[in-house]
């Protein structure tokens, strides 16, 4: 009893002087798409929440997972490159070759769950200069639970946005995730953000 009181004492509701719980609803209201911008309002709570900061094991990639980026993509070519319409869609290997990369990785680490349960996901996003097919990029995220795939997906898109009209440069939204993608996620997928961009949000460019 005495550790409820003080954790109730302890724990306050999250007050974004930034952008309120006011300021969200009106936003998610103008988007029109309330279960999305929701997911995300709760995620960008959730993530200030110190209870989630106690135990991260599957919500960060494991530390054989560092990342790793193309180093034929520069600042100056993502005109042509990460921004050009497609591009993600056009450098993905293809599901034959990757199936077989998410399989040993599922025996090795989830030996008897199900595939559907995680996603193999690029760490540096493909479309923010990751390496399409390198191991040090790719591992396994679970897709549900708190600060899911889907959540670093929509991370990656608004980032990809962000990047694509030069207010954040290549290399610090790639360096932000790879840190760690929950705060890169606190920083940039504002409700704000997520609001202003998500309308036009694609599969091939979110990845």
């Amino acid at each position: 009893m005495a550790l409820l009181i003080a954790i109730g004492f302890w724990y306050r509701p999250f007050d974004d002087k930034r952008a309120g719980r006011r300021v969200e609803v009106s936003a998610c209201s103008v988007a029109a798409t309330h279960d999305f911008c929701d997911a995300v309002s709760g995620l960008s709570t959730a993530l200030r929440n110190p209870f989630l900061r106690v135990d991260r094991t599957g919500i960060l990639p494991p530390r054989d997972t560092p990342g790793a980026v193309d180093p034929s993509i520069t600042q100056a070519n993502i005109g042509t490159t990460i921004c050009r319409p497609g591009y993600a869609r056009s450098v993905r290997p293809a599901f034959a070759v990757t199936a077989p990369v998410k399989r040993r990785l599922m025996d090795a680490q989830h030996p008897g769950e199900s595939f559907a349960d995680y996603e193999l996901d690029h760490l540096i996003p493909i479309s923010l200069g990751g390496a399409p097919l390198d191991l040090r990029d790719l591992w396994l995220q679970p897709r549900r639970g708190q600060a899911n795939a889907a959540d670093k997906n929509a991370l990656a898109y608004v980032l990809w946005r962000l990047v694509c009209e030069r207010r954040v440069p290549l290399r610090t939204a790639q360096q932000a995730i790879r840190r760690d993608w929950t705060k890169a996620y606190d920083t940039y997928a504002t409700p704000e953000n997520v609001a202003r961009y998500h309308f036009a949000h694609r599969q091939e460019e979110r990845d």
